[in-house]
């Protein structure tokens, strides 16, 4: 049987602590009905936090709880696979789209947005304190 991939407690941002940390570190990019607040993530000990972690907010403005749910599963399925491909650090994804990307080709947009903020924000330069 293979191993199970999931969503983890070490890979989830739940406190509010951590959740103001991401806010007020003000490293965003937006696309495709989406933002990404991201901070990195080398305030705490390395043993702690194994590779990026994610925080999901969907306030009522984008619909109804059946709506808000299914973003946030869409939202934790696509960062599960692409945690490899993302650089260590703490997103927060904020939904401003009503509308969820549905079946396969909904499914590697939302991957490949991802992928794409995180890159954006992560290659800016003073992002994790480099002065390059």
């Amino acid at each position: 049987m293979a191993a199970r991939e999931g969503f983890s407690k070490v890979v989830r941002i739940r406190l509010p602590a951590d959740f103001e940390r991401v806010f007020t570190a003000r490293w965003t990019a937006a696309a495709e009905g989406l933002v990404l607040h991201a901070a990195p993530s080398d305030s705490q000990p390395p043993d702690a936090r194994p590779g990026p972690r994610l925080g999901v907010s969907v306030s009522r403005r984008v619909g109804n709880a059946a709506v808000r749910n299914r973003w946030k599963r869409r939202l934790r399925e696509a960062f599960r696979r692409v945690r490899g491909r993302l650089p260590p650090a703490d997103y927060v994804v904020v939904v401003k789209a009503r509308t969820v990307p549905s079946g396969a080709v909904g499914a590697r947009l939302v991957e490949d947005t991802l992928v794409a903020l995180a890159g954006r924000i992560t290659s800016r330069r003073g992002f994790a304190g480099e002065e390059t």
